[in-house]
């Protein structure tokens, strides 16, 4: 699906050009088109968002207006195609056609590896547990997202080590796939004018940069002077009017600043449209179960990133306590997969077992293979969605699907038992397993007086 085709075809040229006349005063018409063109689908998040248009005291009607007029027009046009025809509607049919036809989970994005090489060497990253060597080559890529666009997945996530040492490869790809979103975790070191200007010409590459919330972490963590590259990076993307978010890892240590008002204003003033907040996992032979955040923590980071989100204009997902909003963990196919730089197909990028090779068999055929079947027939792993983990909140699910798949560990380097992963984190979902339930039937009974 060519890009500017669609948007000729859906006439969404004059939609874009009605827009960007008047924001303020058309917007609302806008909504009134795109709610005929949904068919039903999406109900809640367009009720969502023709409140913030509707109301300019809300958090979000300045977030909104932040992205027509902060971000270049034309990427904008793209971007809305791609994620909200493309990847939502489309994409979304063609999935559910398929998980039935199938019989098996069909993911809305693909999670990949280009490559485990990194320009950094950070203390306590997981991924460096892959070394350096390994890469999906451009072939391979491609051929990934050919086979995923077919079964409709039109949303791409690289991952890594440091995908940006593949910069020249990923841009080939926005250009042969343009009519797919391709969002990327990087560290930023490696974002200049060139490559800027190369996201503004293809128009469909959103970074989502690693940050941990002040310098001293951050350097202590990555090496000196690497928080201002970071920063500089995040001003040229401003400048430029192309879109970035960020990405930040909770831990026992860093829970307090990343979730603090400092740290997130900073980010609006940045210019960032969204942070993804992840939970710290204890991956790997050399992880440090002490980053683990105690119940109390994690509880200080579920309260505190959902009055960050109810109150200011920036979007944030908390990928550990925002299970509710998709029915539990997304992992194993049912909403993402992940594929390494060695082939090897996991089903989350935290839990490195599986029985597929990207390179001996088609994306199909991994998605059926015994482990991704094991998820697609047992989840959700529980019903209290702040437990959706089978790794870490219900360590005793993951070890049994290991172990009755036959699933291997796929890293290369140092590969971890099923039972040693686990094993860090039974303690830690016995504590949690009480605060989740007062938490979760709290939440219950407010929904019930609303």
């Amino acid at each position: 699906m060519n890009v500017a085709n669609t948007i000729k075809k859906l006439g969404l040229e004059q939609a874009f050009d009605y827009l960007y006349k008047d924001p303020e005063n058309n917007l609302l018409k806008l909504m009134n088109w795109a709610d005929k063109f949904s068919d039903g689908e999406f109900v809640s998040q367009r009720k969502a968002i023709r409140e913030a248009i509707e109301n300019p005291a809300h958090p979000y009607h300045d977030y909104i207006l932040h992205i027509i007029h902060d971000i270049d027009p034309e990427v904008m046009k793209t971007l809305a195609v791609n994620f909200f025809i493309n990847a939502s509607l489309i994409g979304w049919s063609k999935q559910e056609e398929n998980r039935a036809k199938y019989n098996c989970n069909v993911p809305w994005a693909i999670l990949l590896d280009p490559t485990s090489a990194c320009n950094l060497h950070c203390t306590g990253c997981w991924a460096a547990e892959y070394g350096n060597k390994l890469n999906l080559t451009f072939d391979e890529i491609d051929s990934i997202i050919q086979q995923g666009k077919k079964l409709g997945v039109y949303m791409y996530i690289y991952t890594g080590g440091e995908p940006l040492t593949r910069k020249n490869d990923l841009i080939r790809l926005c250009e042969k796939h343009n009519d797919c979103v391709f969002l990327c975790f990087t560290n930023a070191t490696l974002i200049d004018e060139k490559f800027a200007d190369e996201m503004l010409r293809v128009k469909n590459f959103i970074p989502a940069i690693s940050l941990e919330g002040d310098e001293v972490s951050t350097d202590s963590r990555r090496g000196q002077g690497t928080y201002q590259k970071v920063v500089r990076a995040m001003k040229l993307l401003h400048e430029k009017k192309l879109p970035y978010g960020i990405s930040s890892c909770y831990t026992s240590v860093n829970y307090e600043k990343i979730t603090s008002d400092t740290y997130y204003n900073s980010l609006i003033d940045m210019g960032a449209y969204f942070i993804w907040y992840f939970h710290y996992m204890p991956v790997g032979n050399d992880a440090a179960p002490e980053l683990l955040p105690n119940p109390k923590q994690r509880e200080t980071v579920y309260h505190r990133i959902r009055h960050l989100r109810a109150t200011k204009p920036l979007f944030a997902m908390d990928f550990q306590n925002d299970a509710e909003y998709v029915g539990g963990c997304i992992a194993g196919g049912k909403r993402y997969l992940h594929i390494n730089a060695n082939g090897d197909v996991d089903p989350c990028v935290f839990v490195h077992y599986s029985n597929a090779n990207i390179r001996e068999c088609t994306l199909l055929e991994a998605l059926q293979s015994p482990i991704f079947m094991a998820y697609h027939d047992n989840m959700p792993f529980n019903d209290n969605m702040l437990q959706p983990c089978p790794m870490l909140e219900n360590p005793e699910r993951l070890r049994k699907m290991v172990a009755e798949t036959g699933a291997h560990s796929t890293d290369p380097q140092s590969p971890e038992t099923a039972d040693h992963l686990c094993g860090k984190c039974d303690s830690y979902a016995k504590c949690w397993a009480p605060e989740a339930e007062r938490l979760w039937r709290a939440e219950q009974e407010e929904k019930k007086h609303i």
